[in-house]
């Protein structure tokens, strides 16, 4: 990205430590400012950005930006969806796989000893009915990846009549009573906090697989939990987790203290974590600059400021 911006005549300058006080006393200086995640993007922070124009957010979501109040102030906002897209969803894939075939403690047992065959017979993902809510670039990506597989799927969305050769678009109510797997692809809003919860597990006409790579404030985990344990979920893959603060959070921090529902998904057989890296491959970490980087020279070119 810093190389691309160069050839662009931007001056480019960078800074992944400082406190964000001291990052706050110096936009006054920038035309353009590219994020991650480490802290929010808030009113008193864009007040002192006297001569922003744009924010890049190299990544998918926009929830540590106060959106409203940044196009208020004419800053335009970017974010990079179509960058990691295909990692996430060969993550998420990848995930349900490894559930259905129960790889996880398959390997565990052959490395201490145990041949279990029986015991770790699985599943074909060939005439299984896959529900997708959220059907954006990720959820898009994921019904491309699953048309090779002969399973029926099934998308919900928010918006209309997005629903293509890959993917039936269907209400909420279809989804439940027809999908053996839920994989979410939605962003953080307020319509998508909690969502995955004991009313929506129960209200699943029969038991199933359940993938989350998209926002772990999207899942109650404790609600997660028992359907766990009830065999109303038969199995998960998680790449995000409620209990991040940030996206890129360390959650093994000394003062942090976690909860016991998730030491039980820690424990599960049926459980697959990851640390939100679905998106985080050496591709996409090229994808996504790029794709900032178009989308800066398309509305604003080279750089005419010599103050930038």
């Amino acid at each position: 990205m810093i190389q691309e911006l160069n050839k662009l005549g931007y001056d480019n300058s960078e800074d992944f430590t400082s406190p964000k006080a001291e990052v706050e006393a110096k936009l006054h200086e920038y035309d353009g400012l590219i994020i991650r995640s480490r802290f929010s993007i808030d009113k008193p922070f864009l007040d002192k950005a006297t001569q922003l124009k744009f924010i890049g957010r190299v990544g998918a979501g926009l929830e540590n930006i106060d959106v409203a109040y940044a196009k208020q102030k004419g800053i335009q906002l970017y974010n990079a969806p179509e960058g990691n897209r295909n990692a996430v969803s060969e993550h998420a894939l990848g995930m349900l796989l490894n559930l259905f075939n129960k790889l996880r403690t398959a390997h565990d047992e052959v490395v201490s000893g145990q041949w279990r065959r029986e015991e770790n017979r699985g599943y074909e993902l060939e005439g299984k009915t896959i529900g997708l809510i959220g059907y954006g670039n990720t959820g898009k990506a994921m019904a491309k990846k699953l048309s090779g597989f002969d399973c029926e799927v099934l998308c919900y969305d928010i918006l209309d009549n997005l629903g293509d050769e890959n993917a039936r678009q269907v209400s909420l109510q279809e989804l439940k009573s027809k999908a053996d797997v839920i994989s979410l692809h939605t962003p953080q809003t307020t319509q998508t906090l909690g969502m995955i919860d004991a009313e929506f597990i129960n209200s699943m006409s029969h038991p199933f697989w359940f993938i989350n790579t998209a926002r772990g404030k999207s899942v109650v985990t404790d609600d997660l939990v028992m359907g766990l344990k009830s065999g109303q979920i038969l199995g998960a893959g998680l790449d995000v987790l409620e209990y991040e603060n940030t996206s890129f959070e360390d959650l093994f921090s000394a003062e942090r203290q976690l909860p016991e529902a998730f030491h039980y998904l820690t424990k599960a057989g049926n459980v697959l974590l990851s640390p939100h890296v679905a998106g985080w491959t050496f591709e996409s970490h090229i994808k996504l600059a790029q794709t900032i980087v178009d989308k800066i020279t398309k509305d604003f070119g080279r750089n005419q400021s010599p103050n930038s």
